[in-house]
């Protein structure tokens, strides 16, 4: 087993990037409704506040903040990966491996997370989280894209409608996730 440690901070903020584990499945989006509902009841159970997110079809990003003294944003991922996964019909391939731990072969068994240092921190992922759609081709303007809180900044007054309209420019800095 790796020494791997998570940063964190109870109360804190954090960035995420989930992924499927098949990079080309477009799961997250075909099941959006039943991914909506399966964060609505971690979250009942479990609350945090969803600061951003987008789901685009393979993979996520979001900004939680988690209640004051409460750090375990780990068991909300499980919770949320487990719930969503027991839902789907069993028919997605599996190793030798995920069959003997009897795990689904749905997501990646690890994800990013980024404990956030900072106003400017916080608006960098807000803003990335919410290009991303673009960033990856699925649309040209952010509003085009039906899954991402960008829509509430906009209701919010956070972002004007035609925030990032035209899409990246080529020269754009592009970071990684």
């Amino acid at each position: 087993m790796s020494n791997y440690r998570r940063a964190r901070m109870p109360g804190g903020t954090y960035f995420f990037t989930v992924n499927l584990h098949d990079r080309r499945n477009d799961l997250l989006i075909r099941e959006i409704e039943l991914l909506r509902t399966v964060v609505r009841r971690v979250k009942q159970r479990h609350p945090f506040h969803i600061d951003a997110w987008v789901v685009l079809p393979e993979h996520m990003h979001c900004l939680w903040t988690l209640p004051p003294g409460d750090d375990d944003f780990a068991m909300r991922w499980r919770s949320i990966k487990f719930a969503f996964s027991k839902r789907l019909a069993d028919t997605e391939s599996r190793t030798e491996a995920q069959r003997t731990r009897g795990e689904r072969g749905i997501w990646q068994r690890r994800y990013w997370e980024h404990l956030i240092r900072d106003d400017l921190d916080y608006q960098r992922h807000f803003d990335y989280i919410h290009i991303n759609p673009v960033k990856h081709g699925h649309v040209r303007r952010v509003c085009d894209w039906p899954y991402s809180s960008f829509h509430r900044a906009v209701r919010d007054g956070i972002y004007p409608a035609d925030w990032a309209g035209d899409g990246l420019a080529d020269d754009d800095v592009r970071w990684g996730e």
